[in-house]
């Protein structure tokens, strides 16, 4: 159902043909990405390109922290559209009201900066900006990583804060000219297969092998006409999960439908490749042929057929079992084989939510597939999570809820905390079956640390609902669905209206921004010093760390408007002993900073002058803390897995390579070095060993392409030659003034 071809392609009468048999010129212009990005490109070149958005949003976790950053960097006024959305920390902290407290400071930003505020459980933040933001040839910025509205011809990424804040500075997003990957769909759906089907056989394909790295995805083809504007969406917010750098989609009738509907038919516009599109690969998929899938713990690239699940779970679930045992520490043994009983595979939660699985057509999918059964009084429960209040209205007003409601399922409001783990948290061990985003084993509440690990499988609304309507025995989807036509949906704009603050191009300068004891500045963060001594804090040898390994979500939430209070919770969850190490080793800088030379600075200081011969002083040596892990940053886009690192002292990670550019990009703008091994087998780093750089200030200044660093061991010293890639020379200054904010401010 899905092939891979790394040849590239021309777009030619309305297919594609390979490279080589096209008799004209083709060029790489041609493609609707190509026109997008140049549109929005000021930097005058066609290779490094410099991009100016149409609008950005943010969430409750993140845009605190981003317009404190703008703000310590001399921020006014928004000076484009932004959009902060409150549905990550939508719920009160227990005994408190710290989350309150951050939305409250959100409102008086879009009352003092001229910004657009959407109240907690009114929307998600993808649905609103499909709702009211995303048209076609634009381009959105988010600081979140499934920031994905290509279905609407609309260019959109997903980035860390810092690169939110350098928009709201009149600063552009640097970036090479991404390779455009074309991604041919052919072929008609067959019932009872849904978007989160077809969006987890991609990524089961092309995740593991990178086949769409840091690339466009753009979608053409046939297929195209045969799905709805919904099910388009729901596809297109999972390619997140590909790595890919963003998505767009050729549009058409059905789209400028869906924007008059939503009151923005101005907003349409055909897009579609030019004759001679040049695509740099393309990805083939046979809708026809898509059947219900399934991605087991604990990564969306996961996948399975449900049917193969179901046939053969055993072995299927211990496989899961023995490769989470590679990866996860402290945890009393992942135990999915208990829940086949019977030979059938049962399931303890079913849940449809968020950007993802929330939409309208899903949750009536979902409603007309419960029909044949009901949710039962046994320890399966389900619930469902509408992505608005205007798709809820929707669900209403067609008796879909009620639907819902009388076969078990409980109806909540719009909130992304299923996809974090701050809603519907699973018990310990239990398997929960979810039409949401992500899988890791450090979301939906899971404390590997802790001992504590609950299993955590994508899949679509459809084989939810399925699943539900037997009594929590996992069912495919097609087992119980039959064609019906797409349901009728009446988008209510006067629900936005009457609560959504929409102040963007009036800001009051005079207004008061409100900051709860919790909401606190960026503490001081010191330049680049000419050499640097790393005391190694953590080592992950696992083959990728995510974003939630370095940074949990969920429980830590309500400190991210918190920078000091939430740098306790960093790598918690992968290295408990990590805050301790990295603070312990900032004493050292702190004092250094002052004028004193410790015990530990002075030792390290011989060590490193009686390994190289050279002579670094205390006042030219900063000493701070490292993070060496392989393949450090898939997932969240949220900057404080760097962030936090920074606060803690920190000053460099070291890898083989990057998880995502998102991640490198963080690193960046908070003063930490994003360092690569140019021998990727050199990887045996120790906690505690230092790692000496001479010269490193003059090195990132003169644009080195390769530094030398000294491993000062137990065992004696060796060398290492790592690099930090390309630089462009604003992140090169960046680096030097050690953040982003002394950057700026400066």
């Amino acid at each position: 159902m899905i092939k891979l071809i790394s040849e590239s392609h021309v777009y030619s009468g309305g297919r594609l043909i390979p490279a080589a048999e096209y008799p004209g010129a083709a060029k790489k212009s041609g493609t609707i990405a190509a026109g997008i990005l140049a549109a929005h490109n000021s930097s005058g070149s066609d290779t490094r390109l410099e991009l100016r958005f149409d609008a950005m949003a943010s969430h409750d976790i993140t845009y605190v922290g981003i317009i404190q950053t703008a703000r310590a960097s001399g921020l006014t006024e928004f000076p484009l559209p932004y959009v902060l959305t409150n549905c990550h920390n939508s719920l009160c902290a227990v005994g408190g009201t710290i989350n309150e407290d951050d939305h409250a400071f959100g409102l008086s930003a879009a009352q003092k900066y001229g910004g657009i505020y959407v109240p907690p459980h009114l929307a998600v933040i993808h649905q609103y900006m499909r709702e009211k933001m995303a048209g076609c040839g634009k381009m959105i910025l988010g600081s979140d990583s499934h920031t994905r509205y290509g279905a609407l011809g609309c260019m959109a990424i997903g980035e860390g804060g810092g690169e939110l804040a350098k928009q709201l500075l009149r600063r552009p997003y640097q970036v090479d000219a991404p390779e455009v990957c074309a991604v041919w769909l052919e072929g008609t759906p067959r019932p009872g297969v849904g978007p989160q089907d077809v969006a987890l056989a991609i990524i089961g394909e092309v995740f593991g092998c990178g086949f769409v790295k840091n690339r466009v995805m753009e979608f053409v083809g046939p297929g195209i006409a045969n799905l709805t504007v919904d099910y388009r969406n729901g596809i297109d917010v999972m390619t997140t999960e590909t790595a890919c750098l963003s998505s767009v989609w050729a549009t058409d009738e059905a789209v400028r439908e869906y924007l008059a509907l939503h009151g923005r038919e101005t907003d349409y516009a055909p897009l579609a490749p030019a004759e001679g599109a040049l695509y740099d690969r393309v990805i083939r998929v046979d809708l026809s042929k898509v059947v219900p899938m399934i991605a087991l713990p604990f990564h969306p690239s996961n996948v399975y057929t449900v049917e193969d699940v179901c046939k053969n779970p055993g072995d299927i679930l211990r496989k899961v079992e023995t490769e989470a045992a590679e990866v996860l520490e402290k945890v009393n043994g992942l135990d999915l084989v208990s829940k086949i009983r019977d030979g059938k595979v049962c399931v303890d939660q079913g849940i449809i939510a968020g950007c993802a699985g929330g939409s309208f057509e899903n949750l009536c999918a979902a409603a007309d597939i419960l029909e044949k059964g009901s949710v039962g009084n046994g320890l399966f429960s389900m619930s469902v999570y509408p992505a608005s209040q205007p798709v809820y209205a929707g669900l209403l007003k067609n008796g879909v809820v009620s639907r819902l409601v009388e076969n078990g399922v409980i109806v909540k409001t719009a909130f992304c905390g299923p996809c974090f783990g701050a809603g519907d948290v699973p018990a310990n061990n239990a398997f929960s079956i979810r039409h949401s985003t992500r899988n890791f084993p450090n979301r939906e509440g899971s404390k590997p640390g802790g001992g504590q690990i609950a299993s955590v499988a994508l899949m679509d609304a459809r084989s939810v609902a399925a699943t539900a309507a037997r009594g929590g025995v996992l069912t495919p989807a097609t087992e119980l669905a039959e064609s019906s036509a797409a349901p009728v949906y009446a988008f209510d704009g006067g629900i936005y209206d009457k609560r959504v603050l929409d102040r963007c191009g009036k800001a009051e300068p005079e207004a008061e921004l409100l900051r709860g004891p919790n909401i606190t500045d960026w503490p001081t963060m010191p330049a680049l010093a000419e050499n640097l001594i790393l005391k190694v804090a953590s080592v992950i040898h696992d083959p990728v760390t995510t974003t939630d390994e370095l940074i949990p979500s969920g429980e830590t939430s309500s400190y991210r408007s918190n920078p000091l209070k939430l740098s306790e919770f960093a790598l918690s969850r992968k290295d408990p002993g990590y805050v301790g190490r990295a603070k312990e080793i900032h004493k050292t800088e702190v004092a250094r900073e002052s004028g004193e030379t410790d015990d530990v600075l002075a030792a390290l200081l011989q060590a490193a002058a009686e390994a190289t011969g050279l002579a670094p002083t205390a006042a030219d040596t900063g000493v701070g803390s490292m993070v060496f892990a392989v393949k450090p940053g898939d997932g969240s886009a949220r900057e404080q897995a760097a962030s936090c690192q920074r606060v803690l002292g920190g000053w460099a990670n070291i890898a083989c390579e990057y998880a995502t550019k998102r991640y490198r990009s963080n690193l960046i703008n908070w003063g930490l070095l994003p360092f690569v091994l140019c021998n990727s087998d050199e990887t045996d780093f120790t906690v505690g060993e230092a790692v000496f750089l001479p010269g490193i200030r003059r090195a990132v200044a003169e644009k080195a392409e390769k530094i030398t660093a000294y491993v000062l061991g137990s065992n004696g010293t060796r060398r290492i030659d790592l690099t930090l890639g390309n630089l462009t020379d604003d992140e090169r200054e960046i680096i030097l003034d050690g953040c982003l904010i002394n950057h700026y401010s400066k």
